[in-house]
């Protein structure tokens, strides 16, 4: 039996202002989805808080790098020493976020122990980086980077932290989710990272599609795996309550399928929930939805 840890990352330092003067609503995601009465349906002990530094984009401006990158780097080690501990104590954390950048806590914390993948269900790669600015823009909120940062793409103040990147080997990604056409693909497949598309799922079924990825991810190559999830792999249709709703994304009943197969394996270590963001939401359907899935995907 495993033991769940239910532990909060409500980290918003890698977005961008949704309008000036305001800040993401994405740090709310934990609290909204604990009003879903997570901690008790997943029958997890309290992992408590990792509480993240202020939101101030200050004086930051486009050329500059990744905004916040130094308090985005103390809260990436602050909270890859708290999954680190579970992770050796033989828990299972449970992070609830946050923005996509609290993936780089848990790419740091399994990256100190050993060799581990991540198989990352989300709605784009966030593969963002220097070399590929001609395609996705300048580098600048690390919550669209983050993928390219655990591989070693990008400012070493958050790429290489401790001296141990890349976190996370190309050989050892698993990508689940994007939208077909996504410019990225070309990239990600030279660079040898497994990526099922929407429509690659749809034709094939999210359950087999999953199983043929795990290939790889047990020992001796790798001692297991962690599951990214980005509420915006679902469609906007059920999901609007995100930064980017894209069009095209999976339905419910496939992101469960997929989930499943994923966090029933043996060789998962943990799970971390982003994105969704509560101020978008004022009726509470989209959270109630993303609660019912993660909770099924345990049951």
């Amino acid at each position: 039996m495993r033991t769940l840890v239910l532990l909060d990352a409500p980290s918003n330092l890698g977005l961008r202002p949704p309008a000036p003067g305001t800040v993401p609503g994405v740090y709310k995601l934990a609290g909204a989805l604990r009003e879903q009465g997570l901690l008790a349906r997943l029958g997890a002990r309290e992992g408590g808080v990792v509480v993240p530094p202020r939101y101030d984009r200050g004086d930051w401006k486009e050329g500059d790098g990744v905004f916040h990158a130094g308090p985005l780097a103390a809260y990436t080690v602050a909270l890859a020493d708290r999954i680190e501990g579970h992770l050796r104590a033989g828990e299972f954390p449970v992070v609830l976020g946050g923005d996509c950048s609290i993936q780089l806590g848990a790419s740091l914390a399994m990256r100190r122990i050993g060799r581990y993948g991540i198989a990352a269900i989300d709605g784009s790669a966030d593969f963002r980086h220097p070399g590929n600015e001609a395609v996705n823009g300048p580098v600048g909120a690390a919550g669209g980077e983050e993928l390219a940062l655990a591989t070693g793409r990008g400012q070493a103040g958050l790429a290489d932290l401790e001296g141990l990147g890349p976190y996370v080997r190309d050989e050892d990604v698993r990508l689940f989710g994007l939208r077909d056409g996504d410019p990225d693909l070309p990239e990600l497949r030279a660079a040898g990272i497994f990526a099922a598309t929407v429509g690659a799922i749809r034709d094939r079924g999210a359950g087999p599609v999953a199983r043929t990825a795990l290939t790889g991810l047990q020992p001796p190559a790798t001692a297991g795996f962690w599951v990214h999830l980005d509420a915006d792999v679902l469609d906007p249709s059920v999901m609007p309550a995100v930064d980017s709703p894209d069009p095209g994304g999976l339905i419910p009943d496939e992101l469960a399928e997929l989930l499943g197969v994923l966090i029933s394996s043996p060789r998962c270590v943990g799970l971390n929930v982003t994105i969704y963001d509560p101020d978008l939401d004022p009726e509470g359907r989209a959270g109630a939805l993303l609660a019912d899935l993660v909770a099924g995907a345990f049951a």
